[in-house]
């Protein structure tokens, strides 16, 4: 009687994993985009640090990644059984600061053209550690901010593959889903930095690896530079998508799409991702140039109250 009870115990083990497996491999196919995005987004934050503290900044931004999602896998899970209707308005306010962020970094290049930012520098020059620690802490808060916006449109789209199961198993899933994306990321953003590290270590060899290593000194600036652009096209992109996700009830995009490129089967992949990065710099855009008239209201009340 013992045994069977402990071989039917292994059994319902076994089909929870199976399920859980089923439905993490699934969450994963559909978040496989935003991941991509996610991934480009913090290898760009982290970048710029000294090359002994790369790795560490790494580890403290994947740190604030997972302590994101201890607060939102529950919160999600809570909101989808109690207060689903909560769901929709808190992606919106994330995907509009995603916007935001995006454009402001755009405005900011655009602006501060010929005066850049040399505080980095002049720290490392002078062997400041308090003004690099100030960087890097600035750095790190930046990422972690901006992965708590990834991490929730990330979770919501897994969880949204996943309505037909019960609750534990959800919960379950999501569980391994948030900790196998973040070590994922995370993984592959220690990597990218590390990279010229990796390049000078080779060049130092014989032959062949000597060439690999040049090689990977050449790529390694480069990478950096491409993914600077493609973390911020990725916050459009996902910030967009979202809105323009959220605004279906409303206006039916696909149809709408669908009318316009008339069956081209090239532009079906192609225009809703161009039409999503086109809304996300428009509505970050116009939330940039309306702080830049609120900012300064506060600072003025700021200003008298002192």
């Amino acid at each position: 009687m013992a045994a069977g009870s402990l071989l039917s115990l292994f059994d319902d083990i076994a089909t929870l994993l199976d399920d859980i497996s089923v439905m993490s491999k699934v969450a994963t196919q559909k978040t496989a985009g935003v991941l991509g995005d996610d991934l480009a987004v913090n290898a760009e934050q982290v970048s710029g640090v000294r090359a002994s503290r790369e790795i560490p900044v790494v580890m403290a931004v994947a740190k604030g990644s997972m302590l994101n999602k201890f607060i939102i896998v529950p919160l999600i899970l809570a909101l989808s059984f109690f207060l689903p209707v909560l769901i929709t308005p808190l992606l919106v306010a994330g995907g509009l600061f995603l916007c935001y962020e995006g454009a402001e970094k755009v405005w900011h290049k655009l602006s501060h053209s010929k005066d850049k930012d040399h505080s980095q520098a002049k720290a490392l020059l002078e062997d400041n550690e308090a003004d690099l620690r100030k960087v890097e802490e600035k750095k790190i808060k930046g990422a972690i901010r901006t992965d708590f916006i990834l991490s929730l449109e990330i979770i919501v789209i897994a969880l949204s593959t996943m309505s037909e199961y019960p609750f534990a198993k959800q919960a379950a899933a999501l569980s391994f889903v948030a900790i196998a994306m973040t070590i994922f990321v995370y993984g592959l953003v220690a990597a990218i930095v590390k990279i010229d590290d990796l390049g000078l270590y080779l060049s130092k060899g014989k032959a062949m690896a000597a060439g690999v290593g040049r090689f990977l000194l050449w790529l390694a600036p480069t990478i950096m530079k491409l993914l600077t652009i493609v973390g911020t096209i990725a916050m459009f992109l996902v910030g967009g998508g979202i809105l323009t996700h959220s605004a279906e009830a409303v206006i039916d995009f696909h149809h709408l799409l669908e009318s316009i490129h008339s069956g081209v089967a090239i532009l079906d992949g192609i225009l809703p991702t161009l039409v999503n990065g086109v809304i996300g710099l428009i509505c970050g855009a116009i939330l940039v140039l309306l702080m830049s008239f609120v900012a300064p209201l506060f600072g003025k009340k700021g200003e008298k109250k002192s």
